[in-house]
């Protein structure tokens, strides 16, 4: 069928057969993996490959047969109302997940089936990280950007159907991977658990996600560069970058699921923490900072506190946190140079990441009153101030007296979620609250008082998740040191086990309350989407759409 002009202008037709010879390629090559698999996790993927390739196909024949809907102001939101859907969907399944992996700890001999072994918390865990960091946040962190490049670059995304591939292509990957943790597939590195070729797959993803984002940037028609997108695109280049070197490996054949890396001992280690530390820094931390310059001062309806400051914060945390890493390797077989030199840089970093927590704090001068009566706002504040404490706390566990103490206990495991909860985990609502309505034309969210609810039940819930780790980190860590009058260690391993069970029991119902939280935010924004409002709602009206530019 003839492509009309306006068709033509965002699917030119060779992107079409482009993309078409790429798909028919993915299957026929699929279908051969599928047919020649040296195991069987490797067929089942395979297949699940070719049907992802099928379904693409049918996709992209309906996107050239349906007429261009019209968009206001002619933007690309429609990969963008998908991408809010998929952010909630996994972000209620990470959260359920970790739920049930919480209650394993906390009750092993209720919840252990010998003969289901996906059910193991060893295939659980990695389940859980990997659905809340990569499938709630990286949606997130993909649905936020496309709108912001395209607001503050007043230009319509980039690449034709090229967005619609990042979108679908990401989420394949996150299925591969959660269905690989659940097979046993992994390549047992921490937040780098998918194999060779599900690696593989998101390098081309991610490739073209970068390529659409910088396209955009490049024809906009604002001649600014908004510094919410210089916070993105350092996120998409540093994570490309960080994950093409630490998952370099050697298949073991073609054709099968398992690989070696190409890195082994000390350096596979600095290379894992290298990885493992700058995915907190540049996908939990830049990416989501984007987010806050750009959320927090359109629902404060006040400009940035300091534009100085931001892009001093900026080019001061890139520059500082890619160094920090082996600040994991401490007492290890690591060279104490590099062992001081992560401490030290890691300390360096309180001074730009407490630099952007004043600087979102600061952006309500003038506009304090409003925390009063926007539960949204208020949730995206407070998720700055759990930055600031969790940017204080890190550089302190980084120094290697504390880290003595701190290191494989439950301590790292209260710092990690008042992170990722606190900051990671509100701001994200924040912007999924805003975007919402913007996205789907309305007035405002379905009920303000159902935000108040989720905001207070699940602040509780995060209080009690991070402080009964603390209590109960600390005391296993005392506990592992303590020695008698004989010089022998006082306690065995199972004695500090069965001291910590109550704190487990503590975190698991935390846990269960941040859930809960979760559940009342997918039902408001369901209800928001279709255009409802609850009955006798007194709230101020959310920014309109037309002003979210």
């Amino acid at each position: 069928m003839a492509l009309n002009a306006n068709q033509a202008s965002t699917n030119p037709i060779d992107d079409v057969v482009l993309t078409s010879v790429f798909l028919a390629f993915g299957i026929l090559l699929s279908l051969y993996v599928a047919a020649n698999a040296a195991d069987p996790q490797m067929e089942i993927h395979a297949l699940m490959f070719a049907a992802a390739f099928a379904f693409g196909a049918l996709f992209l024949a309906r996107h050239v047969m349906e007429e261009p809907k019209a968009e206001p102001g002619g933007y690309a939101m429609g990969v963008v109302r998908a991408g809010v859907f998929a952010s909630v969907f996994w972000g209620l399944a990470g959260f359920l997940v970790g739920v049930v992996i919480a209650a394993q700890l906390a009750f092993p001999n209720l919840l252990y089936f010998p003969d289901a072994a996906w059910t193991s918390f060893g295939r659980l865990r990695p389940l859980h990280t990997s659905a809340v960091i990569f499938a709630f946040g990286g949606n997130v962190l993909i649905a936020t950007s496309f709108y912001v490049v395209q607001r503050t670059c007043r230009a319509r995304l980039f690449g034709g159907i090229a967005p619609w591939f990042v979108f679908w292509g990401y989420n394949l990957f996150i299925v591969i991977a959660a269905t690989g943790y659940l097979m046993g597939v992994t390549q047992s590195k921490e937040y780098a658990e998918p194999e060779w070729y599900a690696d593989l797959w998101l390098t081309i993803v991610w490739v073209v996600y970068l390529l659409v984002f910088l396209g955009t940037v490049l024809k906009r028609k604002e001649p600014h560069i908004y510094v919410a997108n210089w916070f993105y695109l350092s996120f998409i280049v540093t994570i490309a970058m960080l994950h093409i070197v630490n998952n370099l490996a050697v298949p073991v054949s073609w054709t099968g699921s398992k690989s070696y890396s190409l890195f082994s001992g000390v350096q596979d280690a600095l290379t894992q923490w290298w990885y493992a530390h700058n995915a907190v820094g540049f996908f939990l931390t830049t990416g989501f900072l984007a987010i806050m310059y750009y959320f927090i001062p359109k629902r404060a309806e006040r400009p940035v506190y300091s534009y100085r400051l931001s892009i001093v914060h900026f080019w001061s945390l890139i520059f500082i946190y890619i160094w920090a890493g082996p600040h994991h390797l401490h007492y290890t077989s690591l060279p104490e140079w590099a062992q001081t030199l992560g401490m030290t840089f890691s300390v360096m970093l309180w001074m730009p990441s407490w630099g952007g927590m004043i600087n979102g704090l600061m952006t309500l001068s003038g506009a304090w009153d409003k925390l009063r009566t926007d539960p949204v706002l208020r949730m995206m504040v407070v998720s700055v101030a759990f930055y600031g404490m969790s940017t204080f706390e890190g550089p302190l566990m980084s120094v290697r007296a504390v880290n003595s103490l701190s290191h494989y206990t439950d301590w790292t495991i209260g710092h990690v979620h008042s992170g990722a909860l606190g900051w990671v985990g509100y701001i994200s609502f924040g912007a999924l609250y805003c975007l919402v309505p913007w996205l789907w034309n309305r007035k405002q969210l379905y009920s303000n008082a159902l935000v108040e609810w989720h905001f207070w039940i699940s602040t509780i819930g995060i209080v009690l998740y991070i402080t009964s780790m603390w209590v109960s980190g600390i005391m296993q860590g005392l506990m592992w040191r303590a020695y008698n009058e004989f010089g022998f260690l006082q306690y065995s391993f199972v004695e500090t086990v069965e001291a910590m069970h109550p704190y487990y029991i503590i975190r698991m119902i935390g846990g269960s309350l941040f859930l809960v939280g979760a559940i009342i935010m997918a039902y408001n924004l369901y209800r928001t989407a279709r255009g409802d409002i609850r009955a006798n709602e007194q709230v101020p009206l959310a920014p309109v759409p037309a002003a979210a530019s």
